[in-house]
């Protein structure tokens, strides 16, 4: 009888943990998810734990359209496939928080002002100059990567889009959601995270960094440190804590700090 009740309860919480997984896959990405999927605030507040392993879906769907264009095509060309490939896997979900932010921290002077702005679905010029510009940067450090070895840029994807996620999604356990009032939200947000969900998040990221050259795994975990550090002092300057649109700028820059990490670190060691 016991053994019965415990298979049960492995079974129901396999089935809460892939309900989780599933949710987190729905609100990250475009891929559609079964009709049973139970959805709420609560669960997706816990969803949060599973945000780094969404990253490495998508890090894995864009690395394997680089590794399959570069066999054919120029580098340069199958880098810009495997970047369009996770912003339609994302529905630039993350390049439209780092367009609102810069559109936000760049045309506001007030907290108000900015939080109204970061809601306003037109973008302006500090958001346009921050997609454009954070694109290009990719592409031309993915490139140099690439030119070096085709599968250290593949790599690259795998590791950036996990480990910038897991960095991002943490600042919803140490840091507060502001709004500008409670009928401004739009769309479902993560504002609550268990330690929990943190520790499980963080083991995402870890096992990322296990599977790479010590130095490496040392120097990326130090830089998306300071990088959590520095950004959670802006958004706290600026608005007092965090929203979706931030942390989807924090994912952003975070991806971009790894493959800076990469092509220095990664290249000589």
């Amino acid at each position: 009888m016991s053994l019965q009740s415990g298979s049960v309860n492995r079974a129901s919480w396999l089935k809460k943990q892939l309900n989780l997984l599933l949710i987190a896959v729905s609100f990250f990405t475009r891929i559609p998810i079964p009709n049973w999927v139970e959805f709420d605030s609560e669960k997706l507040n816990k969803a949060s734990r599973y945000f780094g392993v969404v990253g490495l879906l998508v890090g894995a769907m864009s690395a394997s359209v680089f590794w399959l264009s570069q066999l054919v095509l120029p580098n340069g060309v199958a880098v810009i496939l495997a970047i369009i490939a996770s912003v339609l896997m994302t529905g630039g979900f993350h390049e439209d928080g780092l367009a609102d932010t810069a559109d936000g921290f760049g045309g506001g002077w007030k907290v108000t002002d900015k939080l109204r702005i970061m809601k306003d679905s037109r973008i302006g010029t500090y958001g346009t100059l921050a997609i454009g510009l954070t694109l290009l940067l990719k592409w031309q450090l993915l490139v140099e990567i690439a030119l070096y070895s085709p599968l250290k840029a593949a790599i690259a994807l795998i590791v950036a889009h996990p480990l910038s996620r897991v960095v991002a999604a943490s600042m919803i356990f140490s840091e507060q959601y502001v709004t500008e009032d409670d009928g401004s939200k739009s769309k479902p947000l993560a504002q609550y995270q268990h330690i929990n969900d943190l520790l499980i998040l963080c083991l995402s990221g870890f096992v990322v960094l296990a599977c790479l050259n010590g130095v490496l795994a040392f120097v990326l975990l130090l830089a998306l440190v300071a990088t959590r550090q520095l950004l959670v002092w802006g958004f706290n300057r600026q608005i007092g804590g965090y929203t979706g649109d931030t942390l989807g700028a924090a994912q952003q820059v975070s991806e971009i700090v790894c493959y800076c990490i990469i092509l220095t670190i990664g290249l000589s060691t």
